[in-house]
């Protein structure tokens, strides 16, 4: 299977309200980036053992290591939880910078360092949301 089979796959397989807003959010984001690198990570380790939860990433970027290795992640990425949905905006150098810029207009979210995480689309500011996967694209490490 693909990566897009299986990106169609994993937002097929949520609940029918988490399937339509991760739709959504898929159009969205291929929208402001269209033609990026898709990832799709089901959440499992060498061990085959699960150790997160699934999730969709668009863009690359490289992690540079202090032993001056370097691997290739994802920008943006797109998961469904528990809760709701995850939108993580990967690679910031300032770990304050999305609260202190999205976290009051967001709506009804929860903002870390990375992560922005809401039960739907419908509690969170479109507008805000997309400045922040658009910074996402933009950000530099």
């Amino acid at each position: 299977m693909n990566v897009e089979d299986q990106i169609n796959a994993y937002i097929n397989s949520q609940p029918e309200k988490k399937r339509n807003d991760m739709i959504e959010l898929h159009r969205i984001i291929r929208n402001i980036m269209p033609g990026c690198i898709l990832w799709y990570l089901d959440g499992k380790n060498e061990e085959n053992k699960t150790v997160s939860n699934p999730n969709i990433g668009y863009g690359t970027y490289e992690i540079l290591y202090t032993n001056g290795t370097s691997k290739a992640f994802y920008q943006v990425g797109l998961s469904a939880n528990t809760g709701g949905i995850s939108i993580y905006i990967m690679g910031i150098k300032d770990k304050a910078y999305l609260v202190s810029t999205f976290g009051d207009s967001l709506g009804k979210a929860s903002v870390t360092g990375y992560c922005i995480k809401f039960k739907s689309l419908k509690d969170i500011n479109m507008d805000t949301l997309i400045a922040a996967i658009k910074y996402g694209f933009e950000e530099k490490v």
